[in-house]
């Protein structure tokens, strides 16, 4: 038997961490067994679906190195609206299903409950088919369904206590749990690999199953995604789309390695491992069932990690999206004639060390390549306080009178200058450092201002002094 498991999104929105988790899963563990990952786009919600959604879906794979071309698909759930349509036909002819017309209020008005399930009125009424009426699948009244499951042993339902669900609405459509399982027989799907909160589903699916005459897939249902609160991530409340993860400067592999880290974890005391070693020893009997929590603070940790190992030539390229704008990136603020690449080289060792997320080398180098600084108002006030323009007057003439124009000379200059003046260092170059910067916090300021170059900080360092004025 050769393994086939499925990724079937719905192209509704943003792509879910969540999803891009249990894609990796079905990813490594067909790779493991030699077999077919298939891609299903589930788009038959037809109020909601969007194409740009489905690229969204496409990219985000591509991103996190489940290429375009490398899978089965992608299939489209709407595509096969006739064999669904067929089998819900088949359950009804075999007995296995009937037709309701009973309504929500109906139904609380015999039981006297808004919480309990549908009652089986319509079960012996013999309705055919008509306007209104949904197909309603028969459940054993008897016995127990037993899902085995990788994960979570052998849950156990009581049939009895599984209602006569609806598997085509009452203009004939089918609904999620029979498409699915049609879908899934359709593409000889042999490993379903999925969220915890589809397992309520797996009993009526697993009997869905049965009752077309073909053996369920093996189940594995992987922990739930929670915030810090341990809550459920919502696309409402929390941080979840992938796509932001990406435009705001994570590297793919260290989202995907942190996404892999959800529910299970590498052998020996360590998670930041080769991808190799994941696609190795990744197992799914060993995923924890317990929820999962996605801690935003540990990837960004992960990153700055991921980051610094970078070859300089590799952060180089990496950074190029946010020095140069994307479609989803925003420009930087200089105009692209004033970005040099050489200056940029020069100072991309110094950012590497310092950055978490590839966004944030933008406000690190922005006063390289722009006429005037950008000042940060808050870091000028605290910066520019009593005897700020005596020791900018006299790092102007220190600088002015510089033979060599390097980070150790303009080091020493500047420590002389405070000294004579009852000031460390960190103290004396505070006003420098805003008023050649704009900020109070940034990259090596005496590296910045030998990439800077003589006259650009002078004429800057002259600009603050008239400020302060």
């Amino acid at each position: 038997m050769t393994v086939r498991v499925r990724f079937a999104p719905s192209p509704t929105g943003m792509f879910h961490v969540g999803g891009a988790r249990s894609a990796l899963q079905n990813w490594i563990y067909a790779k493991q067994q030699g077999g077919v990952f298939v891609l299903r786009i589930e788009d038959t919600d037809a109020a909601r679906n969007k194409p740009e959604w489905t690229e969204g879906i496409l990219s985000a794979l591509d991103w996190i190195g489940i290429e375009r071309g490398s899978y089965e698909g992608p299939y489209f759930q709407s595509q096969y609206a006739g064999e669904h349509r067929a089998a819900a036909q088949r359950l009804y002819e075999a007995g296995r299903a009937y037709y309701c017309d009973c309504t929500r209020e109906d139904v609380q008005a015999r039981t006297g409950s808004q919480y309990q399930g549908y009652d089986g009125f319509c079960r012996d009424r013999g309705l055919e088919p008509g306007p209104g009426r949904a197909l309603r699948f028969r459940t054993p009244d008897e016995g127990e369904t037993v899902v085995v499951d990788l994960i979570r042993g052998e849950p156990t339902f009581e049939n009895k206590l599984i209602e006569d669900f609806v598997i085509a609405r009452g203009d004939g459509s089918p609904v999620f749990l029979l498409a699915n399982v049609v879908d899934d027989m359709a593409m000889g799907i042999t490993h379903v690999i999925r969220a915890e909160e589809h397992l309520p589903n797996t009993p009526k699916q697993q009997l869905l199953w049965d009752a077309l005459g073909v053996k369920p897939p093996v189940w594995a249902h992987v922990p739930v995604v929670v915030n810090e609160k341990r809550q459920k991530l919502s696309k409402r409340r929390d941080k979840v789309a992938l796509e932001a993860y990406r435009d705001e400067g994570y590297l793919a592999g260290a989202m995907r390695n942190y996404l892999m880290l959800l529910g299970w974890a590498p052998s020996g005391d360590r998670e930041i491992v080769p991808w190799s070693v994941i696609e190795e020893e990744f197992r799914l009997e060993e995923v924890n069932p317990s929820p999962a929590f996605f801690d935003e603070k540990k990837l960004r940790a992960f990153n700055g990690d991921y980051i610094r190992a970078l070859p300089v030539e590799d952060f180089i390229v990496e950074c190029q999206p946010w020095l140069t704008g994307t479609g989803t990136i925003a420009p930087p603020p200089w105009l692209p004639e004033e970005f040099d690449p050489a200056a940029f080289a020069a100072v991309a060792p110094l950012a590497q060390t310092r950055i978490a997320v590839l966004s944030e080398i933008v406000p690190n180098v922005d006063f390289l390549f722009l006429a005037d600084p950008l000042i940060d108002e808050a870091a000028w006030a605290k910066a520019m306080k009593e005897g700020a323009a005596e020791l900018l007057d006299a790092a102007i003439a220190a600088f002015e009178a510089l033979e060599s124009w390097h980070a150790e000379s303009l080091k020493s200059t500047l420590e002389a200058v405070g000294a004579e003046r009852g000031l460390k260092l960190g103290k004396a170059q505070a006003p420098v450092r805003v008023a050649v910067t704009g900020r109070t916090v940034g990259l090596p300021l005496f590296e910045s201002l030998e990439v800077l170059g003589r006259e650009r900080t002078l004429t800057r360092l002259r600009a603050a002094r008239v400020r302060l004025v």
